[in-house]
């Protein structure tokens, strides 16, 4: 099922009835009994406490995160026909909830790797759907995914966004105590110097920045002395980045284009990215890669920010089409900290010379915009963001955060210069 959603500024809409349907394919019919069984198999030893209908509960940790089914046979339905896509979208259409959906995701990812029997996983490239066509990282493509996600409405990631706009991992001062909403922005600012510093964008620095966001890195990167040039792929965060950077009075030392990283000239004595390289996709991945190295001046640093995952996952699951592509962020691809190195060392004179991994830092950050979204659900829906639409930013923002918390996702800050 493919939905269109309820956007700000657009006419299209998504009524809750229409996800709400329940799956009547053959392969829905059929495969639901099964995998009835098998996620009561999975689940059996996991600490946390899945409860049905009736007061039937599994699960080894009565005391644990709850996972609550309110609809088994659609739940079993959506995941025969369409496996973890349809475990996305029944909770979309509140076939199921869980009263902490992050502690409960968080236990279902610590185990993502055994939960479905080797024999099954076998099927991977046989049953499960390949990533389309259309959301490959050509200009077109890349244009098309960018504005699917980001160009949903600026009102909207304000909702959730600390005062920086600021849309990556944060870097606190401590770990050791629960993140507080009031100490985001100055972790987001902590984090964009550390990667300043790394690139060393001093004054005069001529700096080159693949992925603008909403313009905070950029102001910051010219409150240095830097000249500025900073390339996105979204109308609606340009608008916003310039708008942003005129008010903190650098119009004339950052320029912020609507362009292809590929489509870039000159050349940089530093170029910073933001988690922009998570959009590039697998089979493009060499071809960002010799971009930095044509961009970059002699004697010049890169500092890129990476979303990473285990290798083996990462090869298992490189082609596949997900949830995230089908409803969040079309085209994604997540490489692992191996590829990074063998793609540079393979097609480019540079090398990786630092590396800065805070994978925990991230889930306080989720955990943080989360909370926010969630108090702010109000503001999305007089957006004109509808019920479906909302469960399923808070599904993806639980989802992100579990992965991190698990361990199973990592964030990485790398310094890469010319091989000497």
């Amino acid at each position: 099922m493919t939905l269109k959603l309820s956007r700000s500024g657009t006419e299209t809409t998504t009524r809750w009835e229409a996800i709400s349907r329940v799956p009547r394919s053959a392969r829905a019919r059929i495969g639901a009994p099964l995998v009835a069984s098998l996620f009561r198999r999975a689940v059996s030893d996991l600490p946390m406490r899945v409860e049905y209908p009736g007061g039937a509960v599994c699960g080894a940790g009565l005391d644990g995160p709850r996972l609550i089914v309110h609809r088994p046979n659609a739940f079993h339905a959506r995941i025969a026909e369409a496996g973890l896509i349809g475990f996305g979208e029944a909770y979309m259409a509140g076939d199921w909830s869980a009263p902490d959906l992050s502690a409960a995701l968080t236990v279902l990812a610590s185990r993502i790797d055994t939960m479905v029997p080797s024999s099954l996983q076998r099927l991977r490239a046989v049953c499960l759907p390949r990533l389309p066509r259309s959301q490959r990282g050509t200009r077109s493509g890349a244009q098309a995914n960018i504005a699917h996600h980001y160009d949903l409405s600026n009102e909207f990631f304000g909702l959730f966004l600390d005062r920086t706009m600021t849309y990556s991992s944060a870097l606190f001062a401590t770990l050791d105590t629960p993140p507080r909403p009031e100490d985001l922005a100055q972790a987001q600012i902590r984090k964009i110097d550390r990667l300043l510093d790394e690139a060393r964008v001093t004054a005069g620095t001529r700096l080159l920045e693949i992925g603008t966001g909403w313009g905070e890195l950029a102001i910051r990167a010219a409150a240095r002395g830097a000249k500025v040039y900073s390339v996105t792929l979204s109308r609606r965060q340009q608008i916003l980045a310039r708008e942003r950077i005129e008010a903190a009075g650098f119009s004339d030392s950052v320029t912020v284009a609507l362009q292809d990283y590929r489509d870039v000239t000159g050349r940089y004595d530093a170029i910073v990215s933001v988690e922009m390289i998570e959009a590039v996709g697998y089979e493009y991945l060499a071809e960002y890669m010799r971009t930095l190295d044509r961009l970059l001046a002699p004697g010049g640093r890169i500092a890129l920010q990476a979303i990473t995952m285990p290798h083996d996952r990462m090869i298992a699951s490189r082609r596949t089409y997900t949830w995230v592509h089908k409803y969040i962020f079309p085209g994604g691809f997540l490489p692992s900290t191996k590829l990074l190195t063998d793609v540079t060392v393979e097609h480019t004179g540079l090398r990786i010379t630092g590396r800065y991994c805070f994978g925990q830092h991230y889930a306080h950050t989720l955990r943080l915009w989360l909370q926010q979204f969630t108090a702010y659900s109000a503001g999305a829906e007089a957006l004109g963001f509808d019920r479906t639409f909302r469960r399923m930013w808070r599904l993806y923002l639980a989802y992100s955060e579990a992965g991190f918390a698990s361990g199973y996702l990592d964030v990485q800050q790398l310094v890469l210069e010319r091989d000497s």
